[in-house]
């Protein structure tokens, strides 16, 4: 099947897998987290937060001026159909950006127009949307949101919500994290933060988030013929979060609190191009918003990472038009292909026609059925703008 659409499709697979072979190390989680997190929070709180942070980051294991020369020597052109081609030159043009980004983290404002490049900014749609969010009064703490579990518990929990899929990941522990857990596509891992103390909600929303989603868009996408579903689209995040923060919505573990630790994180993305350092940032997520400084301080971190990442805005825009695709009635599936985005679904429906690409493999059971039973989480991302 495969050499017969080799065939007739030579030089888009050709420069598949001549772009395959380049990109392989364009992780960028791989290097904008700081390896010295817990030693900066502790000085940071020791200063009573006023101190900017001095973050260190992983050197780079490859010559990004080198990266991206070859990149631009693929000849695009000789791909056979105008759509893919296209869509080959965006994907070339995505990654070249992605490379910048990574040769300028930690170099503060460098990395931050490279990251503006790569991700954009809130619109002051999405702040309004944040600031919606948080007028709601916050819901009761149960017990399920109590962080009673470490991460050995953690651990032996992923391994059993992984039973219901045949794919194998490795789990690795690390103090070099800034959120609680994370998937690295190229390596097929789940990161967890070693000291994290984790609710029993949070486990479900990471196993629903991390294995449902971003595990098995990377398992589809490992048996695509087009390696591009495994390696990414070009602008992917915004997709690959809201299916992710989606799956959390439909079983049922997608709470008011964590719609607003998202919302949170919009004002913070947002609070970089207002000029705020580490230290502002921190102060209107801890002392406007009364955020208790172990969250504020994940938060800040989160957003001035590398020198200004402005990733984490797109959880909520992602969310709400992942939201919007499902109520319109289409097929979810469609979009856990690989790492793919709801913009190229046209392409994707073409190449699913035509053997190009495979219907995936591994399904996000949550998206089965919708279990949510909050009304409230139903009602603002109805109202959402």
């Amino acid at each position: 099947m495969i050499d017969s659409l080799k065939d007739t499709h030579p030089k888009l697979f050709e420069i598949d897998q001549q772009l395959h072979h380049l990109v392989r190390k364009i992780e960028l989680l791989n290097y904008v987290n700081p390896i010295n997190i817990e030693d900066q929070k502790r000085q940071f709180f020791a200063h009573r937060f006023s101190t900017e942070p001095n973050f260190r980051y992983r050197k780079i294991d490859f010559d990004p001026h080198l990266l991206q020369r070859e990149l631009y020597s693929l000849k695009i052109d000789e791909i056979e159909d105008e759509a893919s081609y296209g869509f080959y030159k965006e994907v070339i043009d995505e990654y070249a950006a992605l490379i910048k980004c990574i040769e300028t983290i930690g170099q503060g404002k460098k990395f931050y127009y490279n990251s503006l490049r790569s991700f954009g900014t809130p619109t002051q749609r999405d702040v309004e949307n944040a600031r919606f969010i948080l007028h709601f009064e916050d819901e009761p703490y149960n017990n399920e949101m109590f962080p009673v579990y470490g991460v050995e518990e953690a651990e032996a929990y992923f391994k059993e919500f992984t039973k219901r899929y045949d794919f194998k990941f490795k789990i690795k522990l690390s103090t070099k994290l800034s959120a609680a857990a994370m998937v690295l596509n190229n390596t097929q891992t789940l990161v967890l933060k070693k000291n994290h103390r984790f609710s029993a909600n949070q486990l479900k929303v990471l196993a629903n988030h991390e294995i449902g989603v971003h595990m098995v868009t990377t398992f589809n996408g490992m048996r695509q013929p087009v390696q591009l579903f495994f390696n990414g689209f070009p602008n992917n995040v915004e997709t690959q979060e809201g299916l992710a923060v989606m799956s959390e919505y439909m079983s049922d573990c997608l709470t008011l609190y964590r719609l607003k630790e998202l919302a949170y994180r919009v004002l913070a993305v947002d609070s970089l191009l207002k000029g705020y350092n580490f230290c502002d940032t921190f102060d209107l997520l801890h002392a406007q918003y009364k955020l208790n400084k172990d969250e504020a301080f994940s938060i800040a971190l989160r957003v001035h990472r590398g020198g200004g990442y402005t990733k984490d805005y797109l959880y909520l825009t992602g969310l709400k038009k992942v939201y919007d695709f499902y109520h319109r009635g289409e097929d979810m599936n469609t979009l856990l292909t690989g790492k793919v985005t709801l913009e190229h679904k046209p392409l994707i429906d073409i190449w699913l026609k035509d053997g190009i690409a495979l219907a995936p493999k591994y399904e996000n059971h949550a998206f089965e059925k919708n279990d949510n039973t909050n009304t409230k989480i139903d009602f603002i991302l109805q109202n959402l703008k």
